[in-house]
């Protein structure tokens, strides 16, 4: 497979993910991070450090914005829930085995 092919596919299934995620809004970033060890902050996160590397100005916010697909605090307005105390407790000690994930 080619370089730019190879582009392409691992761009539409990244355009699917965050297809997916926006229709499971009702998936709270702890949860994901809880289970996977990354969540919506962490994808916002790589997004900028990826145009960055390539020259690209971009800023936290524009970032999320873009994985979001809306302004970040509007999103939280309207999909974040407070995290339980069970979930709390699974993130630190998901945190404890992967240091440096944590948003």
């Amino acid at each position: 497979m080619d370089t730019t092919t190879r582009t392409e596919l691992e761009a539409a299934a990244f355009r699917a993910l965050l297809a997916h995620l926006d229709k499971r809004s009702d998936v709270q970033n702890i949860d994901m991070m809880n289970l996977t060890g990354f969540c919506r902050n962490c994808l916002s996160r790589w997004y900028m450090e990826a145009a960055q590397e390539r020259g690209v100005a971009m800023d936290k916010d524009s970032a999320r914005e873009a994985i979001y697909g809306m302004p970040y605090d509007d999103w939280k307005a309207k999909h974040q829930t407070e995290a339980d105390a069970s979930q709390k407790a699974a993130f630190e000690t998901s945190f404890a085995e992967n240091v440096g994930s944590k948003d």
